[in-house]
């Protein structure tokens, strides 16, 4: 008998030893360089593999153990799939916790505003962390994909910064700023002014476009779009240069010419009354609003100042507008020519 009580004494010993080695193993920091560290879970995968890959990458030793501890205790069900930051000092105990927080690395895409869809489109699919579910389809077929066939892609997406895990697909990215879009393009009509010269929101999103594309500067954007209404109300066409350059095209080289202001198209407000049939590029908030609630001052011309803050001259007379162009072609020459 004491024979038996002596073995079971040992095993019991050996198993407490046992199980403090494993309680100081993980809380032991895991051996990694400076600097956080990345790792991926991807869908579905058994922990056990998930275990061996963190053995792979250097960051734990004992892969069985820590297998065997997350099923003990019922975590290895609980790991949630996705991209994972790990920062020096982390010990198995934590990295586990991690793992089951679900506290993924959040990744960001910022969409300018002023952009085209084509130029959303091209840095989509140069993020090699979006799952890319839309090449080779048209603006079309993408618009059907998000449940808005026959409407129009380009404007139809808000620009802002967008967070988002690695692995989301570029469908899901745009749903969100197409409904960003909606939402602000829809709080912006409810307030607009009266008696605008706008049939709809849809037509308020097009002006603000132009607006977006002719001035970078905050306190113009208002008088710009006043500007824009009141030739909209004269039934003067809005003689805009950015429709233009949208209606050339990827082919355009940077360099407006006579021919294409003379050349009719859709685009071309120059040739055309009104408003193009759709926006010329991605408006934000403040274009949104300007659109909506112009500075309306009788002004009918504006024309670049050729200051370097990027302002504009505005005019009520034609006669005014034709001075206002001679003081920024003389500000031109004397800048090109070093006088």
């Amino acid at each position: 008998m004491r024979v038996v009580a002596g073995l079971a004494t040992a095993a019991v010993l050996v198993l407490v030893g046992a199980w403090l080695a494993m309680e100081r193993w993980l809380d032991a920091p895991v051996a990694i360089d400076e600097g956080a560290h990345r790792i991926e879970v991807p869908v579905g995968q058994p922990f056990s593999r998930t275990a061996q890959d963190l053995a792979a990458r250097g960051f734990i030793d004992h892969p069985r153990i820590f297998a065997a501890y997350a099923r003990l205790h019922g975590t290895d069900a609980r790991v949630r799939a996705g991209e994972y930051e790990i920062q020096p000092g982390t010990s198995p105990r934590q990295l586990l916790a991690l793992l089951e927080s679900g506290a993924v690395v959040r990744r960001s895409i910022t969409v300018v505003e002023g952009w085209t869809f084509r130029d959303l489109r091209r840095v989509l699919e140069e993020d090699t962390a979006i799952a890319q579910t839309l090449a080779g389809e048209d603006d079309a077929a993408v618009m059907a994909a998000l449940g808005e066939p026959g409407v129009a892609a380009e404007g139809a997406f808000f620009p802002d910064t967008y967070l988002y895990d690695k692995g989301t697909t570029d469908l899901a990215i745009l749903r969100k700023a197409r409904e960003r879009m909606r939402a602000e393009l829809d709080a912006a009509w409810q307030s607009r002014a009266q008696d605008l010269p706008l049939a709809n929101a849809y037509e308020a999103l097009v002006l603000a476009s132009i607006v977006e594309k002719e001035t970078a500067l905050a306190s113009e954007r208002a008088r710009i779009a006043g500007v824009f209404i009141h030739r909209l109300r004269m039934g003067m066409r809005l003689q805009t240069d950015p429709t233009v350059i949208y209606g050339l095209g990827p082919g355009f080289d940077g360099n407006l010419r006579r021919s294409d202001l003379e050349r009719d198209g859709p685009y071309n407000t120059y040739t055309r009354e009104g408003l193009p049939p759709t926006p010329i590029g991605l408006p934000g908030a403040a274009s949104l609003a300007a659109a909506v609630r112009p500075d309306e001052r009788g002004e009918t011309y504006f024309v670049a100042t050729g200051l370097p803050d990027g302002s504009h001259e505005f005019s009520r007379t034609l006669a005014e507008h034709e001075r206002a162009v001679a003081r920024y072609l003389r500000r031109y020459r004397n800048r090109t020519t070093g006088h």
